[in-house]
């Protein structure tokens, strides 16, 4: 748990220090008040005091109450900023690791854990540090001070004190053997809680077009009632500690009047018994100081497991070394412009592979295409150029750089990536499509006619993709065109549309690799065909790779590849495969009349 706090700024330590001095000075003016509460006991029972005096005593009591409150107050701000300053760069540390993660790692965590991971437990965190600031440096300080001033006083009030604290420590040792366990399972099924909503959430259409909205709802009660179950647990546990402190604190309290009360009947001096009397109200308030101190630290050790809990789920965030390792090349070889190469590829997710010896070469500005069964390893392939995994054995060499040396911002600079699944984000068309390229905007070092020539090219520059993907139509007819807004993951556009408006992204960033990760398969022959051409018109220059189950989508590519098995069993044109490869060919028959498969 305290690990974490290596993550303290050195402003957060000189706060802590602050807050230490503060709660010294706290705990002091605490710790005055019973005397001058015996002060005016002992005025009392003299009898030789008068009202003057007992005034002065009290306004100098509430001078220390009131000292004691400011403080309090001050120490609740300054470790309400560390705390929230402290969890804001934790969040920013989380995302910043969770960004640099490949598929291997977001795939060892699962989104909804690491969701919970960002919010939940860095809040958890969060409040044991504001908490703690307050209780865990001044509780300790406060019943060692009290216990100290009021140590060789009478042994029969000492003994009940030690008592009450004994009874005390019992009780919070059997709570937190029960409490902790359960803590680390509440947080694993919180995730699991929040995993199977979110599930039902992005499937609600498959979920009600299957009619098992009571399937969905049973899984969702099974895990909800396992969570709050464990919730009851720890909390029943929990809340049992604040009435049994409290019968300890009013038992400490009545045994040391007790005691007193019995103590001054067998005194027979008047004063002795004055004394005797203020003494006893004395140690019943120091007392009464120590049991609340050592409820504060019952309260902090109620939180620090969860807390606990909490913080190493972070660290496992954070301790996370990518298996992806960023190189430092930022270019290619001279004259290798576009280029690709498999060396002898083989990739395995666990122990099995799932690709073999694969190797192909491709030239610049050809295009490439990857065509076979469903599994067999067409987006594998994709993956790894991207390095969203890394090879388990051979190169991959793109622009005649090994892939692995290139630094990212470099590598994915140089690649235009069309994913299965359209991803659209909220915004405008034009945020989407000039997805990651800043908008030129008016600065020292450009004048207003320069900066209005680059956004009127930038402008141009989005219409040319948008017409290159096939569409310019449909945006044409939205409101505000370029301008219209797209919904949180493109909910107001259509699957066709928005992997229209996915391919214009990866061609508005003119890369000089557009890699189709099966994109062309939620459009029609027709939209497939003039987006097709398109992009062979007006990117003559650009490599292109091209994963597709359509025969149509592929058979003019420069040279195609087909995978079985995480093998390649053919390489060539749409026409010798047909001759020579009986896996694409039985896939081409499937697809094409026997006129198609002659022509």
């Amino acid at each position: 748990m305290f690990g974490i706090f290596r993550y303290f700024r050195k402003l957060d330590y000189l706060l802590v220090a602050i807050c230490f001095g503060l709660l010294v000075a706290q705990v002091w003016f605490d710790l005055r008040i019973p005397d001058y509460m015996s002060k005016v006991t002992t005025i009392l029972g003299s009898g030789q005091g008068n009202t003057g005096q007992i005034w002065s005593i009290c306004y100098e009591m509430l001078l220390f109450a009131g000292g004691s409150l400011l403080v309090a107050i001050f120490v609740g701000l300054l470790s309400a900023f560390v705390g929230a300053g402290f969890s804001k760069r934790m969040r920013t540390k989380v995302y910043d690791k969770v960004d640099s993660f490949g598929l291997f790692e977001m795939e060892k965590f699962g989104t909804a854990s690491l969701v919970m991971r960002s919010t939940n437990d860095i809040t958890q965190v969060r409040m044991f540090i504001t908490m703690g600031l307050q209780m865990l440096i001044k509780a300790p300080m406060m019943a060692v001070w009290a216990i100290v001033t009021i140590s060789g006083k009478r042994f029969e009030w000492s003994l009940a004190t030690i008592v009450a604290v004994g009874i005390l420590c019992v009780m919070f040792a059997i709570i937190l053997v029960l409490v902790i366990p359960k803590f680390s399972k509440m947080q694993q099924m919180t995730d699991d809680l929040n995993r199977i909503t979110r599930e039902n959430l992005l499937g609600l259409s498959v979920v009600r077009a299957y009619n098992s909205e009571k399937y969905q709802q049973a899984k969702f009660e099974t895990a909800n009632k396992r969570l709050v179950r464990a919730q009851i647990f720890t909390g029943q546990a929990s809340s049992t500690m604040l009435p049994i402190m409290s019968f300890v604190l009013n038992a400490l309290t009545l045994s040391i009047f007790w005691m007193g009360a019995y103590i001054i009947n067998a005194t027979p001096s008047l004063q002795d018994k004055g004394e005797i009397f203020g003494n006893t109200i004395v140690f019943s308030s120091y007392s009464v100081l120590i049991v609340q101190a050592f409820m504060q630290i019952t309260m902090i050790f109620i939180f620090l497991p969860r807390a606990s809990v909490s913080a190493k789920r972070i660290k496992e965030v954070l301790a996370v070394k990518p298996r992806v390792v960023e190189g430092e090349c930022t270019q290619g070889v001279e004259g290798a412009v576009g280029t690709l190469c498999f060396e002898k590829v083989c990739f395995g997710y666990s122990q099995k592979e799932v690709l073999h010896d694969i190797s192909f070469e491709i030239a610049g500005g050809q295009t490439l295409a990857l065509i076979g069964s469903t599994g067999s390893g067409k987006t594998t392939v994709v993956n790894l150029l991207n390095r969203f995994y890394d090879v388990t054995s051979g190169k991959i060499w793109l622009d005649g750089v090994d892939i692995k040396e290139y630094c990212f911002e470099s590598l994915y600079q140089k690649i235009g990536l069309v994913t299965q699944k359209a991803v659209m984000f909220d915004g405008t068309v034009a945020s989407n499509v000039a997805f990651g390229v800043e908008r030129p905007l008016p600065n020292e070092e450009c004048g207003q006619e320069e900066t209005s020539h680059k956004a009127e090219q930038y402008a141009q520059d989005i219409c040319e993709a948008l017409h290159i993907a096939g569409a310019k139509d449909f945006v044409d007819n939205m409101p505000d065109k370029e301008f219209a807004e797209i919904a949180r993951g493109g909910q107001n556009v259509s699957g066709g549309q928005k992997q229209r408006l996915s391919i214009a992204r990866a061609v508005f960033k003119k890369p000089e690799f557009l890699v189709f990760d099966d994109s062309f398969s939620a459009l029609d022959y027709k939209t497939d065909r003039a987006v097709r051409s398109a992009l062979n018109q007006k990117t003559k220059g650009t490599t292109k790779i091209i994963v597709a189950q359509r025969i149509g989508t592929i058979k003019d590519a420069d040279k195609i590849i087909v995978l079985d098995a995480g093998q390649v069993v053919g390489v060539g044109t749409h026409k010798a495969l047909l001759k020579e490869c009986a896996v694409y060919y039985e896939i081409a028959k499937s697809q094409l009349s026997e006129e198609e498969l002659l022509a």
